[in-house]
């Protein structure tokens, strides 16, 4: 068994990742927590066993100690994995690293370099490489299933729904307090091409926009919260009341509140952000944006990002010189049509837990990498950062309306430094 400690006891840290220890406790255990939230912060105490002394209230207490164990995990927000992630390269820990790396692209490529440096195990999450049904369709294409690949058409389905909860009312919906979506939302995306495609991307370009989830669509009769009265909240297909009001434990719900009590949850809407109009937030980022991306091996891609989808999904086809492979996340099916009629379906093997067990996947990878003393890993940050890079590249293209050339993109980033 490893000894591990959390920094930031949000949902993806405390659900996702460490709820891994309480279903196999013999593999690891979490021994020590930093959370700014008091009520987060003990009750990830009291599911894991750790004593009072090593609860601390923020991640500089916890690093201030000697090394308190072998692995860390960060799950803070975005704007807050730069600093502690450095500071635990120094000292030592085997780090898994909440995806983004960081909002700002030169301190993506810092922490990578300075894991080198170190000769340090920084695995960032991106699950997609780690789940079963994307792991299929890598092999497919390594296998020249369709033969050579030519060109993909990928469409990252956010979900309408989703999009209200996480990237209006939620924590990723504004970028000057987190990230730009193209980055948060799509550096899966970004990271599952480069792999898929197995080449580096060489130019960008980028359009999308806030369309919809703004004032300007606000319904006659609507309210800054769903509970004063909106006159329209029963239709209004993105009510908090009919979203959140209620006794579940699950996700979006435990988000709003981690007890799931009806007064915590309604006292919650009336004055947290997860009860505001999604059409009277101060969110900033994108609700759709389309990205092209050039391979130097000739690959093209056309890259979709829509928040106006029933699903939460991702959808594609893959075109190669012998047929071409379209696949749909959400049902689990890769369909291969070759050019000679033939017409193959696939339905990977799942595993149990968040992301279609993607989330299990990630931390038996990352204790088998602890375990063996081994620094890399399917997503280190090396690799992660070339992904993040192409996102950010995305961003500058959409904000400038210029095509962006990769090479000239990373020069200027590591001549300044400052690029944001």
């Amino acid at each position: 068994m490893i000894h591990a400690a959390l920094i930031g006891a949000g949902a993806r840290g405390m659900h996702a990742y460490a709820s891994y220890a309480i279903k196999n406790p013999q593999e690891i255990k979490f021994i020590a927590v930093a959370e700014g939230n008091p009520e987060r912060r003990e009750k990830f105490a009291k599911d894991h066993n750790i004593p009072v002394e090593m609860q601390f209230s923020s991640w500089e207490q916890l690093l201030d100690q000697p090394k308190l164990c072998e692995a860390l995990l960060i799950c803070t927000q975005d704007r807050m994995h730069y600093e502690p992630t450095m500071k635990a390269i120094k000292k030592g820990y085997k780090i898994l690293l909440e995806k983004p790396m960081s909002p700002v692209p030169a301190e993506s490529l810092e922490m990578a370099e300075e894991a080198e440096k170190y000769g340090s195990l920084l695995s960032v999450c991106h699950g997609m490489r780690y789940s079963t049904y994307y792991r299929a369709l890598k092999r497919l294409l390594e296998e020249e299933t369709i033969g050579r690949v030519t060109s993909i058409q990928w469409n990252e389905n956010v979900g309408v729904l989703h999009q209200s909860h996480s990237f209006v009312r939620g924590n990723w919906r504004n970028s000057k307090e987190s990230s730009p979506m193209i980055l948060q939302k799509s550096c899966h995306d970004m990271d599952m091409l480069q792999w898929l495609v197995g080449a580096e991307c060489v130019k960008i370009s980028s359009f999308g926009s806030l369309t919809y989830f703004n004032e300007a669509n606000a319904p006659e009769g609507s309210t800054a919260r769903c509970t004063d009265g909106c006159k329209v909240e029963r239709e209004c297909p993105f009510s908090a009341i009919k979203m959140y009001l209620n006794e579940k434990d699950e996700w979006p719900q435990n988000v709003v509140t981690l007890e799931p009590k009806y007064e915590k949850r309604l006292k919650a809407l009336q004055e947290g952000p997860y009860g505001r109009c999604v059409y009277r937030c101060d969110n900033d980022v994108v609700d759709h944006q389309v990205v092209n991306l050039l391979f130097d091996n000739e690959v093209t891609v056309a890259f979709t990002m829509s928040a106006f989808t029933n699903e939460t999904s991702r959808t594609f086809k893959i075109m190669g010189t012998k047929g071409e492979i379209r696949g749909n996340h959400y049902i689990n099916e890769l369909e291969i049509k070759h050019f000679s009629g033939r017409v193959e379906k696939i339905n990977p093997e799942k595993v149990e837990g968040g992301h279609d067990g993607a989330d299990t996947l990630i931390m038996e990878d990352f204790i088998k990498q602890v375990r063996s003393n081994v620094n890399e890993s399917h997503s280190s940050g090396i690799v992660s950062a070339k992904s993040h890079l192409i996102a950010f590249a995305a961003e500058e293209s959409r904000i400038t309306g210029k095509t962006i050339d990769m090479d000239e993109y990373v020069t200027q980033l590591r001549n300044s430094k400052t690029i944001v």
